[in-house]
């Protein structure tokens, strides 16, 4: 059984309170839960909403039809009552005239027993949440004003809650990062949010948040030079400022991790919502020609993998990593229940000015540090990075660089990243597809078996948030093949794909 929850008011009314006590709720429960945040650039009014997915099975998107509605206000009701099934259940804040600024508690309390939870658990997250008379009363008041349309027993799942800013935040700590540098820009600042409540006297992390990205980056810079661990977090926007400064990675070879969470662009574009348009610029960006890693996780789950590996090769092979996220991953929570993975601790593989004496130059050097504009060092010094790419390539060859879902078999190739991820396997899965999902979690560098992959293939399909399909030139440069127009699926609204929105596109394209 599965169910779509929304959750929807004005800004400031409280919406992610309502979805937090549930999901944290279900999740209690030994339910799978999938929660997307649709919100605009607005600090009060507009139209927010979150969908929250709840299955007795793992899950990682939400589907068009809506079981339930939650309305705070009247407007999320006119918006979203197309979507409601016919037999679906709609909770009002006009239930409520005397709430006040607890409504959304009384909603919860409401959405709570329709779902047949027991009374003392959510009174026992309100008073651990919102303490206070006012907000318990609230609360109960809701809860004894519904009836139970369902009834959701315990299971037997251990299930871990999180958003991507948190597993990458998680990742990145228990790595042994010590310096983390952001300027805050949504969907980045979760993770410097989340980074700075991991700080303690007991360890030895420092957030700082500096005057702009430009700072950002430079500052990680010198504090890598120093000795420390560092990442910086940026989106798109900020990456474009640092661009100059990773060229001077490049030359100098300090270790260098950089967080960029992708928003629709270009300029200020729509910076709440998703896309997977800065894939060229995470490839790209900058001057010259040097070394660099690009991971992109599509959960949480992997979010904490990728950062660790992320952070790891940047410290081997004094390096530029780029862990490439988005608003989706960043912001969405993910239940699975795999166990955290251990870590790898972060390798201090270089001489520090501490111990030693260290050259570090923007121009061209030799294996010393001295600057050199003679052809023999331009050639030598183009030549060892270009021979630390193929060490990183060959290194890597031991992660997971691809992943393989659906049917392993079959001669009907999805090719997607990123975000696409969750989306692409529940329509899988829900629609009982005959296709194979080929995810890329590295796309610098890229596994040699995805051409093989393709070769083995009927047919081959490309899902992508992007207007151009920035994976699909890719895999040409690297592989030689070009996905046909008819078969890619590119979505540019800033909305992700639902499970049962690729269901019928990837039917109308003959995979049944």
């Amino acid at each position: 059984m599965r169910w779509n929850i929304l959750i929807g008011g004005e800004a400031g009314q409280g919406i992610n309170a309502i979805a937090e006590i549930a999901t944290e709720i279900f999740t209690s429960l030994g339910y799978y839960i999938f929660n997307y945040r649709d919100y605009q650039s607005l600090i009060r009014g507009g139209h927010n909403f979150n969908i929250i997915s709840v299955s007795e099975k793992p899950i990682a998107s939400f589907q068009d039809k809506i079981d339930c509605i939650v309305s705070i206000d009247e407007n999320t009701f006119n918006i979203h009552k197309n979507s409601l099934e016919k037999n679906g259940i709609l909770i009002k804040g006009s239930q409520f005239p005397d709430a006040g600024r607890n409504i959304n508690l009384a909603l919860a309390g409401a959405l709570m027993k329709t779902f047949g939870i027991e009374k003392n658990i959510f009174l026992k997250k309100i008073k651990e949440k919102f303490p206070g008379k006012e907000s318990f009363e609230a609360g109960e008041k809701g809860y004894n004003s519904a009836e139970k349309k369902y009834f959701l027993k315990k299971l037997n799942n251990k299930i871990n809650l999180m958003t991507g800013s948190k597993a990458v935040a998680l990742g990145a700590f228990n790595s042994g990062l010590t310096r983390y540098f952001a300027y805050p820009m949504t969907p980045a600042t979760g993770v410097m949010e989340e980074l700075a409540s991991m700080q303690n006297k007991k360890n030895n992390l420092k957030v700082f948040q500096t005057e702009s990205e430009i700072a950002v980056v430079n500052n990680a810079l010198g504090a890598s030079f120093a000795g420390a661990n560092v990442m910086a977090g940026t989106s798109g926007g900020g990456y474009d400022l640092m661009t100059e400064a990773l060229s001077f990675q490049g030359m100098t070879e300090i270790p260098l991790t950089i967080y960029l969470a992708s928003r629709g662009g270009p300029s200020t574009g729509l910076p709440t919502y998703n896309s997977q348009s800065d894939l060229d610029i995470a490839l790209r960006g900058g001057h010259g020609e040097f070394p660099r890693i690009v991971v992109a996780p599509g959960d949480a789950h992997e979010s904490i993998t990728l950062t660790n590996q992320a952070l790891f090769l940047a410290g081997k092979f004094n390096a530029l990593s780029i862990i490439l996220s988005d608003k989706h991953v960043a912001e969405s929570q993910f239940s699975f229940s795999e166990k955290i993975p251990s870590l790898q601790k972060i390798p201090l593989n270089r001489k520090i000015p501490s111990k030693d004496l260290v050259k570090c130059s923007s121009y061209e050097h030799n294996l010393i540090g001295d600057t050199s504009e003679d052809s023999a060092s331009a050639i030598l010094g183009n030549e060892r990075r270009l021979k630390k790419y193929n060490e990183i390539k060959n290194f890597c060859n031991k992660y997971e660089m691809i992943k393989i879902h659906g049917n392993k078999k079959s001669k009907n190739l999805v090719i997607g990243w990123g975000s696409t991820k969750g989306a692409i396997i529940d329509a899988i899965a829900d629609g009982n597809l005959n296709c194979k999902f080929l995810q890329v979690l590295y796309l610098k560098p890229m596994s040699n078996k995805i051409k093989s992959e393709i070769q083995n293939a009927k047919n081959v399909y490309l899902i992508e948030y992007n207007s151009t399909g920035q994976l699909g030139r890719l895999l040409r440069e690297k592989t030689g093949y070009k996905i046909p127009e008819k078969n890619r699926i590119l979505k540019y609204d800033g909305r992700p794909f639902t499970s049962d929105e690729l269901i019928k596109e990837l039917k109308m394209r003959g995979v049944k």
